[in-house]
């Protein structure tokens, strides 16, 4: 199922540029980490969900890269860049072998079900 997305054709030429680069520092950082490294966690700080994905695969002992942003006072404008980028709308984002699994109690599901283990052989 596709996502909706505004089609380039709806965006007016003189601002395409500025949409197409907006925050994509951000972006191209948590693609190289993705890219690099078989599970990614983005988080940012005073949010609770992250922790409980990091120790939940420091349980399952699954080695991962976590990447942070700030927390709910600051670099939001960048964790929207990704929320934009991703489509999903909360943090953490949860990355397995270049595909977004989703947050921390999806990670729970796919820990529990052994579908995990199956995604990184």
């Amino acid at each position: 199922m596709p996502r909706s997305i505004l089609d380039e054709s709806r965006i007016h030429p003189a601002i395409r540029e500025r949409v197409a680069s907006h925050q994509q520092a951000i972006v191209k950082e948590v693609q190289a980490a993705v890219g690099t490294h078989a599970v990614v966690v983005v988080g940012m700080g005073q949010n609770p969900f992250p922790k409980k994905a990091r120790k939940l695969l420091d349980a399952a002992g699954v080695p991962y890269h976590y990447l942070t942003y700030g927390n709910y006072f600051s670099q939001w404008r960048e964790r929207n860049a990704l929320k934009l980028w991703t489509g999903w709308p909360t943090l953490p984002m949860v990355f397995v072998k270049g595909t977004l699994v989703g947050g921390a109690n999806d990670l729970d599901k796919l820990i529990a079900s052994g579908e995990l283990k199956t995604l990184l052989a």
